[in-house]
């Protein structure tokens, strides 16, 4: 039955395929997977090709596949029987071994865009004949969403696969920092259109580019000089040095175009995904410049070469700069006209041109075979071993070096590029780079060597072009090659006024004058700069579109925009006619030679960095395909190409030099939102983990003691104030860990925490918070802290320092949740933390305020603004504690904004509904927002209140130092309050500050409190007593069996005996309270040791009411108890 089905299931969908003008899948007897379309609607018979159609378009995407038994049902379906050959081949796409579906999707011009649908049950997939969810591997799930060859599909995720069948799975299937689009955004997001996209392979794409780019005027008009200058031997020498950088640079380009799919943008491309923007960014900016300018240059070495035969011909039209002007402008406007029409005229063009110029390069080889003795007298004899022997030593004139002349050739050899820069034109970019860029490196390079050896072995260094200059009498000091045969050139030489107009040292048409037919040398010339100009005309706006798609410069998203079907950039080519055409006009290009050359070099270099980076990054995702470079080889061509940047012209390349750091230094600052995976991640991460592993092997020392805090802040966003506080002491100087324990049902707080991780680093980073972002989830929040203190941090950085805010609502609260509280402040000493705990009169969390702190201190009229609130749900709206509780999940609200739901709270107090206007804020909300921003702001001249009543190994006095450090602080005063005898102050007084002075630690004052033991005012008793009343459990005035029953229910209450035990130290907070609103009512911020209740003796209510009573009222106040291990020290 099965068998028939999958039988007639794949036959209407081949004829649906065919139908639909597709290609045809395999049959069943080749791919043992079939897909079938599923239609949602009323299901209908496969067999109608119309039925099938008309389901494929409903069916959206769903799709089911079938196996298909290779031998058509005369095996049993569980066996694979003789199909594993080709059924194995399931990754193979090409092959026979996918899905029929993979056939549209990899000639992307289908109709149909098949995704794996994650919210129905439409999809079974029978792997290997089992009936299974699980997918076999293939190139589809791999792909980006809008990706050039096929369609994203989606695998199933891990909780498809792994949860419970009743529970919802997890919305995205995608893998880590994948970006994309839920299926059905993406089918409508991305449709190829691959009718019509020109797309070139390797000879025509690459060779014959960069074989036209690096052939340039160098080859005609200059070469024969350089070996005048030279000679053959350093000729070669010099041919020799600049092939070695472009051939390193060629490897290292192969390297990374094969390191992945490479899209359009050339040079730029591949180094800002190997570098990432920063780098990316600069070289991109000057490299599609350089190209815009070369384009000037190659068109003026064309003007130049016509106005040199228009003046032969006597028909100049003005003067020589003019005409070159003129020509220049109309040359440029006919490239550009060439440019828009489209990559295939331009591609045919250059082939025309490669034609050309390889007529010219024959033209002069036969020219070197048929010495005519009317060229004699110019210096051409035809191939001779005294010539090659004169020839072969350098001899340098007008001040001309071995370095000034490599300078002058070495342009002739860049344009290894020119491939590359149209990678987003190539058919297949990972192969047609490197073979192309090198063998175009070695015919060029074969090229140069052999015409500088035929030129220096034919022609003379010095010929005076005088056909009388023939010797008749034997010259006894005549020993020259021209001699002899039989040519008196020595005149040029002797006689101080005789020019020699001939030679090569004195001619740069010497391979016209060569070559058998004239005019082709001329045509050459013509084919070598046009192609230069055309190849670079059309880089530079490439190299520019994908820079500006990137937005890492947002004033030149303009030019991001592409036309017709090859995605043309018109804008950009308007733009570099424009560049071109001014430099045109300028006609000054002796200035301008040195600095493109240099822009050449300096991406040659970053290329070269690229490789030996990634290398050394050891990033598992760097692995081209591409074998043959070494990431030495590949430094020290980057830094060959930075040494021959100051050879070619020293101001130049601190030129290039500037600019490229001055862009470097604009894009870091800007920080574009990108995330390409590159090597400076990679190598980041390294140094990350080999520095923390080499600090777990150093003990820890006094004198590097940091404070390294775990605060436990809920949703970072919710409690500002406790974070900008910390980061005051913990700013570039200790590790701040931002703690966040998810309750209630873990299916729900599971992905609670993956959503969170990345938004509230996210958010960290943006607020300029130097710290990290830890959720854990837990049953409630005394688990959570102590998973957090046991396990956040890694090695050597680990917090040793609990940051909790002060539980301000404890009284109207459930008493279970002040005892997880302060059960949290036990467990921290336990594991040798200190502990710190911040109030606020006006409280902490804002976190019901969410969405309108836009109506912050600055903005106090509210009342006019509509607001949109992100509302977030909380239990109780002022709690203080250092995080929310979550209420069992029948009480939970639904909520509006789930990403923005602290913990997914409950709410007591009416919140404003998202639609509604908000209503202006009460005083109390006011007064809460302007407090939580309160230290972002700079601290005026004020005091720093430090109470260091107990030692605790001195962190109550770092923190305060620590504040005082920062630019905000700097201005407060640290004052110091001890406690001490009446009747020793003086002496107390010196001791400390004897103490401070050691410590290095700047004081404004000591004082010296002798009457912390007196019994606080009658009130402040009486008030305390009322505070305390509701929690105690006065056992006195039950029966012994009730009162201990209520004890064990209630461990929190306060019993008479206890309070009895405890009344001194309960007056000594009381009396601290009043000492504090005496002295430190008008401080910034008061620092005090916080006191210690012992374990299991102190119950939490009367420990919660000490710390009520010890800090009402008060500025800010830090309660700081360390654990009890110095972490200062007066010795070096």
């Amino acid at each position: 039955m099965e068998g028939k089905e999958s039988a007639a299931g794949s036959a209407g969908d081949e004829g649906s395929k065919d139908a639909l003008g597709k290609p045809l899948g395999p049959t069943p007897s080749q791919s043992r997977f079939q897909v079938d379309l599923v239609a949602e609607g009323p299901r209908k018979s496969c067999g109608d090709i119309g039925a099938a159609s008309k389901g494929g378009e409903e069916a959206k995407g769903r799709f089911r596949v079938n196996f298909v038994d290779p031998s058509a049902g005369s095996e049993s379906p569980g066996e694979p029987g003789g199909g594993s050959s080709e059924g194995g081949n399931v990754s193979g796409v090409q092959n026979g071994g996918d899905t029929v579906m993979s056939e549209g999707s990899l000639h992307s011009g289908g109709h149909h865009h098949y995704y794996y649908d994650t919210h129905t049950n439409t999809y079974y997939l029978r792997t290997f004949g089992h009936n299974t969810m699980d997918a076999v591997p293939r190139i589809d799930h791999y792909r980006h969403t809008a990706a050039d060859l096929g369609e994203k599909l989606l695998r199933p995720s891990l909780a498809e696969l792994h949860d419970e069948l009743d529970k919802e799975p997890f919305e995205d299937g995608y893998a880590n920092g994948e970006e994309g689009t839920p299926a059905g955004d993406a089918a409508a997001a991305y449709t190829p259109d691959s009718k019509g996209v020109v797309k070139f392979g390797w000879i025509k794409g690459v060779l014959v580019r960069c074989m036209l780019n690096i052939w340039g005027v160098m080859l005609f008009i200059r070469l024969s000089w350089i070996v005048g200058q030279a000679g053959i031997g350093l000729s070669v020498l010099v041919i020799g040095m600049a092939t070695v950088v472009t051939t390193i640079t060629g490897l290292s380009t192969s390297a990374i175009a094969t390191n992945g799919f490479v899209r359009g943008g050339g040079a730029y491309y591949l180094i800002s995904r190997s570098l990432g923007p920063e780098f990316g960014g600069a070289i991109g900016l000057i490299f599609a410049f350089a190209n815009a300018v070369a384009v000037a240059m190659y068109v003026v070495g064309f003007a130049e070469t016509v106005v040199e035969l228009l003046k032969e011909n006597g028909t100049l039209m003005i003067d020589e700069m003019n005409d070159i002007r003129i020509i220049g402008a109309i040359t440029v406007v006919i490239l550009l006209g060439i440019s828009i029409a489209g990559m295939e005229w331009e591609a045919k063009a250059q082939i025309v041109l490669l034609v050309i110029l390889i007529l010219a390069i024959g033209d002069f080889v036969i020219g070197t075979f048929i010495p005519l003795d009317s060229k004699k007298p110019k210096g051409f004899f035809g191939y001779n071993a005294e010539i090659f022997m004169e020839n072969f030593g350098p001899d340098f004139r007008q001040e001309e070096t071995f370095f000034s002349v490599f300078a002058i050739f070495f342009p002739a050899a860049t344009g290894i590029l020119a491939g590359a820069n149209i990678s987003g034109d190539l058919a297949d970019p990972q192969s047609a780079i490197p073979k192309g860029t090198l063998l175009a490196i070695l015919i060029t390079t074969l090229v140069y060597v052999g015409i500088a050896v035929s030129v220096g072995s034919c022609v003379v260094r010095d010929a005076t072009g005088n056909v009388n200059d023939t010797i008749v009498n034997e010259l006894t000091n005549c020993t020259t090659a021209a001699c002899k045969l039989n040519y008196d050139f020595s005149s040029c030489h002797s006689q101080a006024g005789a020019e020699c107009h001939y030679g090569l040292m004195n001619n740069f048409q010497v391979m016209s004058m060569v070559s058998g037919f004239a005019p082709l040398i001329s045509a050459g010339i013509f084919s070598a700069t046009l192609s230069s100009a055309l190849a670079s005309l059309v880089s530079a706006p490439k190299i520019f579109q994908a820079l500006c798609k990137d937005s890492i410069y947002p004033g030149f998203q303009m030019f991001a925009k592409g036309y017709g079907k090859n995605n043309e950039p018109l804008r950009g080519y308007i733009l570099t006619f424009l560049i071109a055409l001014g430099f045109i006009l300028i006609a000054e290009l002796n200035v301008i030679a040195p600095i493109i050359s240099n822009f050449f070099l300096a991406s040659y270099a970053l290329i070269n960095f690229s490789v030996f980076h990634a290398s050394l990054a050891k990033s598992p995702g760097w692995r081209p395909a591409f074998k043959y470079y070494n990431m030495w080889i590949s430094l020290i061509g980057a830094i060959l190409c930075c040494i021959v940047m100051f050879v070619i012209n020293w101001w130049a390349a601190l030129l290039t030099y500037v600019i490229v750091l001055g862009l470097y230094i604009y894009v870091t600052y800007k920080k574009p939102d990108v995330n390409w995976g590159s090597s400076t991640q990679a190598l980041t991460y390294l140094n990350a983990l080999q520095h923390s592993i080499r600090l777990s092997g150093v003990e820890d020392h006094v004198k590097n003691f940091r404070p390294q805090c775990l605060i436990m802040t809920g949703a970072p966003n919710a409690r500002p104030a406790l974070l900008h506080l910390v980061h005051a002491f913990t700013k570039n100087v200790g590790l701040m860990i931002c703690g966040h324990v998810h309750m209630g049902p873990r299916r729900q707080a599971m992905k609670e925490l993956s959503t969170d991780l990345a938004k509230y680093q996210r958010w960290l980073i943006k607020n300029k918070m130097k710290a990290f972002y830890a959720p854990v989830h837990a049953e409630d929040l005394r688990d959570g802290g102590q998973y957090l203190m046991q396990a956040a941090g890694l090695g050597r950085m680990r917090p040793n320092t609990l940051v909790v805010g002060f539980k301000k609502n404890w009284r109207q609260g459930d008493m279970r949740d002040v005892e997880t509280y302060i059960n949290l402040f036990h467990d921290a000493f336990d594991v040798q933390y200190g502990v710190v705990v911040i109030r606020l009169k006006e409280g902490l969390d804002i976190s019901h305020l969410q969405g309108q702190d836009l109506l912050s201190s600055q903005e106090k009229s509210p009342c006019t603004k509509d607001v949109i609130v992100k509302v977030d749900y909380s239990k109780k709206s002022e709690t203080d504690t250092s995080i929310a509780f979550a209420p069992p999940s029948s009480e939970r609200a639904p909520t509006s904004r789930k990403e923005e739901d602290d913990d997914g709270k409950t709410p007591t107090q009416p919140l404003l509904n998202k639609d509604s206007k908000s209503s202006p804020l009460s005083l109390a909300d006011q007064r809460l927002l302007d407090a939580s921003s309160q230290f972002q702001k700079k601290q005026g001249k004020s005091n720093i209140d430090v109470w260091w009543l107990f030692d605790d190994g001195g962190l109550t006095l770092l923190i305060p130092y620590l504040i005082t450090t920062k630019k905000k602080w700097k201005d407060c005063k640290i004052r110091v309050f001890i406690g001490g005898k009446i009747n020793r102050i003086d002496h107390d007084r010196r001791a400390m500050a004897t103490l401070l002075s050691k410590f290095r630690i700047d004081f404004s004052d000591i004082m010296v409190l002798g009457d912390i033991n007196t019994k606080p005012k009658k009130e402040n008793i009486a008030a305390f007593e009322e505070m305390i009343e509701p929690f105690r459990l006065h056992e006195d005035d039950k029966e012994q069996e009730v009162a201990d029953k209520m004890k064990e229910d209630e461990p929190w209450r306060i019993t008479d005996n206890e309070l009895e035990l405890y009344k001194t130290k309960t007056y000594r907070q009381i009396r601290l309270n009043e000492l504090l609103k005496e002295h430190s009512s008008t401080a910034n911020i008061i620092v005090m040791s916080l006191p210690v209740a012992r374990k299991g003796a102190v119950s939490s209510a009367l420990y919660m009411a000490w710390l009520e009573a010890l800090s009402k009222d008060l500025p800010p106040i830090l309660l700081v108890r360390g654990n009890h291990q110095s972490v200062l020290t007066f010795y070096s």
